[in-house]
């Protein structure tokens, strides 16, 4: 994986091939970060990033100048490998080994980004829960957004707070506000 854009632009990122992910496609990401780019300005922002994986996303944020960025992954060598690159970068990216429907049951800060990037085959029901948690505990500020990806085989569209999905090959990001 490689950094887009930012202060990092075209560093490569090898994470171990030992980590159960499946990290964004750099067009897929290019995207979204165009998308990203036309509603907000980055240093200001407060992101969550949740089944964080790699970090790639987070990495992304923190290289256009995102300060504030909370990582949240089930998985130890996943937080560890965000922790040894976020210190090696210096980029302050906070990190927590966490189910994230346990930690987003238990947070209450809200943010301008929640990106959430769940396993592909993860079951509807948990899209829906994940949708609700978000909304119902009021996780995303006034002009803010939750993102998640998922496969195109998943639809989204029938959720509450559902916006607009844009598709790149076998992936879609779904917006919700």
């Amino acid at each position: 994986m490689r950094i887009i854009a930012g202060t990092h632009k075209g560093r490569h990122l090898i994470a171990p091939k030992t980590l159960p992910v499946r990290p964004t496609k750099d067009m897929a990401k290019e995207a979204l970060f165009n998308i990203l780019n036309n509603h907000y300005y980055f240093p200001d922002l407060k992101v969550l990033d949740l089944f964080a994986g790699t970090g790639n996303i987070s990495f992304e944020f923190a290289s256009r100048g995102v300060e504030d960025i909370v990582a949240v992954d089930d998985h130890g060598g996943c937080i560890h490998y965000i922790d040894q690159i976020a210190t090696k970068l210096n980029m302050g990216i906070e990190t927590r080994k966490s189910d994230v429907f346990s930690f987003l049951a238990q947070h209450g800060t809200a943010y301008n980004v929640i990106f959430a990037d769940p396993f592909y085959d993860m079951p509807l029901p948990d899209f829906e829960k994940l949708v609700s948690h978000v909304f119902d505990n009021h996780l995303v500020l006034e002009d803010g957004m939750l993102i998640i990806e998922h496969s195109k085989q998943t639809q989204l569209d029938h959720l509450d707070h559902f916006n607009n999905a844009r598709k790149y090959g076998g992936s879609v990001f779904s917006f919700f506000s």
